[in-house]
């Protein structure tokens, strides 16, 4: 398929009922064979000049998600499209190279992402070569600086030759971001791109790739444990619990008006004094822990946790009930199911929610 650059109100890149299984190996080749069930029939789409917000904790499969959509995963089941065309899912080298001409993926730990015996040029020169952008000397190192300039790490001059361990974590990021936007891509994958970095340079971060969304126009997908952080950077989120999307819509909207169990406890893990204090007796407390994804259980994998879980929950994933507004649930308790009766949870040891992926 040819991917050709578009200026264009729709989606620029879709996954529609996207699902990852990873294949264990076993000893036995006579057992029936097992995986992990990290993603199951999940879609979101990503816009021009917009952030959606992917929110959940660890082993959530908010990172699959991610390098699915980048290719360094391929789907089990579902498609991905690109300006509404279905991408074929071919690994031959010159295929995936033009896919991440337009899509680019800003790993979580900015060290490991960057090679430690190259300087900042190589680094930046690499991708304006492999991908046609600059021909000469000359012009690769203008166009470097340019892109140290754009990332506010200025001045550039005084980057240009620097090695990875010279830098600090928040200019190793903008490194990594600067490396990403020098393929000049329509979509940016940030996983985790603040969590390893000090709470004092994080808002920094978030501020450049706010600026860089309004300039360049580029779709975001902003993966996160804070969904404090989706609040304030998003203008739509997603909420995952152990491979299932189970809320989503405007951001403000998410967090302000939870519906799904999990998405008012994950808000009671990261308290806000501006957030709309919760009635008196709603407050959720977790049971439990995080299921194995290997057996994941049936229906709604959050009910054996879930304070109010019904015998549907068990039986079945609940279809998705639009709320209004944009916003939409996974939940019986909003769906056909609403009014039947509760089940029991029975008490076990208090879970903790993850900060970490």
């Amino acid at each position: 398929m040819s991917i050709e650059k578009e200026n264009s109100s729709l989606p620029v890149l879709e996954a529609e009922h996207i699902r990852k299984v990873f294949p264990l190996h076993q000893v036995n080749p006579f057992a029936r064979s097992k995986g992990v069930h990290a993603v199951e029939d999940a879609s979101l789409a990503l816009y021009p000049g917009k952030v959606t917000a992917v929110v959940g904790e660890s082993g959530s499969g908010k990172t699959t998600i991610a390098r699915m959509l980048a290719r360094v995963y391929e789907p089990t089941s579902g498609t991905l499209r690109y300006r509404g065309e279905p991408i074929k899912l071919s690994k031959s080298s010159s295929h995936l190279r033009e896919y991440r001409h337009h899509v680019q993926l800003v790993f979580q730990d900015p060290f490991s992402s960057l090679n430690p015996v190259h300087d900042v040029r190589y680094h930046l020169s690499r991708p304006l070569k492999v991908f046609g952008h600059a021909k000469s000397e000359k012009e690769i190192t203008e166009q470097v600086l340019a892109l140290l300039n754009r990332v506010s790490l200025s001045p550039a001059e005084q980057f240009i030759q620097k090695y990875p361990h010279q830098l600090s974590g928040g200019q190793r990021q903008r490194v990594a971001i600067a490396r990403a936007l020098a393929v000049r891509p329509e979509v940016l994958l940030a996983d985790e791109p603040v969590s390893m970095l000090d709470v004092s340079i994080r808002l920094d971060i978030l501020n450049l790739l706010a600026r860089l969304k309004e300039e360049e126009q580029l779709a975001i997908l902003f993966i996160t444990h804070d969904i404090a952080s989706a609040r304030y950077f998003a203008d739509e989120t997603l909420v995952m619990y152990a491979g299932q999307m189970v809320e989503g819509g405007p951001s403000e909207e998410v967090i302000q008006e939870p519906k799904h169990p999990y998405t008012r406890l994950l808000l009671s893990a990261a308290p806000d004094p501006d957030r709309i204090k919760e009635k008196a007796g709603s407050q959720l407390t977790a049971r439990g822990e995080i299921p194995s994804l290997i057996n994941p259980p049936t229906g709604c994998r959050f009910h054996p946790r879930c304070p109010s879980a019904m015998p549907v929950c068990k039986e079945r994933f609940p279809q998705r009930t639009e709320l209004g507004g944009g916003h939409w649930t996974h939940c019986h308790l909003y769906g056909d199911s609403a009014n039947a009766p509760l089940i029991t949870v029975q008490p076990a040891q208090k879970g903790t929610l993850s900060n970490a992926e």
